[in-house]
């Protein structure tokens, strides 16, 4: 069970050591999920057969699917392909050589939530299809770097946003954000894909949130399916989507839903692991 005692700041819980540690099983329970289906995602697989692996892994983990059932979502996974930009549910859709596939998977352990997405290019796409999937994650890390304590959401939101326009990008998706998480999935702060530094909410140690770029071949405005939950880019553009869990530690980032924690991502960005991290 989650340990009653949360401490709180301005409505958003911030985490002890061992509160994040307890969300780092979580983290990795989804890190194996996404690694799992990241070499399921072929021709000829369908997204249905994608969120039955992810339960299977979540469950044999001894956790529980973080969306299935959320707000009446039906999918363990969202399986958004080419200009679904976020939320699409698993169906018989069949993946196809040239397919771009993101895939979002949550699971609760203890009752704390971990959260992460990544997008596969199936086979053979074309190169600036490759460098959109490249930049969405290259912009997260981006935003991961910024999220440092004192810090401000809008400086996370502006590096995520700066990162993806210097490569070229315009379709920065800013309907859909990232988002604080821990004993709930989603919950304060927001954090946007867009916006100027030293705005919005101070970030303090203890945070954990969600740094999540959607980004589009084509503009940003989205448009929402019968069924209430697909997000697809409006103008029929194929679109991307990555993201990771990263809690804020007193000695610096620590990457919940990375296998490695985030250390060779961060390194390379010249930015030194928690010492926390595990």
């Amino acid at each position: 069970m989650v340990a009653p005692l949360l401490r709180r700041l301005r409505g958003i819980e911030l985490k002890t050591p061992e509160q994040v540690r307890a969300m780092r099983v979580a983290g990795l329970v989804v890190a194996d999920a996404l690694a799992a289906l990241r070499d399921a995602v072929v021709p000829g697989v369908t997204t249905a057969q994608l969120d039955r692996l992810a339960e299977t892994v979540i469950r044999d983990a001894g956790a529980t699917p973080s969306f299935l059932g959320y707000q009446g979502f039906p999918g363990t996974l969202c399986t958004s392909v080419n200009d679904v930009v976020v939320h699409g549910i698993p169906d018989d859709t069949v993946v196809r050589e040239g397919d771009l596939v993101s895939l979002d998977c949550g699971a609760i352990v203890d009752g704390w939530h971990g959260d992460s997405a990544l997008t596969v290019a199936v086979g053979d796409v074309s190169a600036a299809e490759q460098h959109l999937v490249r930049v969405t994650e290259e912009a997260m890390w981006a935003g991961i770097v910024a999220a440092r304590p004192g810090a401000r959401v809008g400086d996370v939101s502006h590096a995520v946003e700066s990162h993806a326009r210097a490569a070229g990008l315009t379709g920065i998706v800013a309907d859909y954000t990232g988002h604080g998480i821990g004993t709930a999935l989603h919950q304060p702060p927001d954090v946007p894909n867009v916006g100027r530094p030293g705005r919005g909410v101070r970030l303090e140690v203890g945070m954990v949130i969600a740094v999540e770029p959607m980004l589009t071949l084509g503009e940003p405005d989205t448009d929402l399916d019968e069924d209430g939950w697909t997000v697809r880019s409006a103008d029929g553009t194929r679109a991307a989507h990555s993201e990771h869990t990263v809690a804020l530690t007193e000695s610096g980032p620590w990457v919940l839903t990375a296998a490695d924690g985030g250390r060779d991502a961060l390194s390379r960005r010249g930015v030194t692991l928690s010492r926390d991290a595990v």
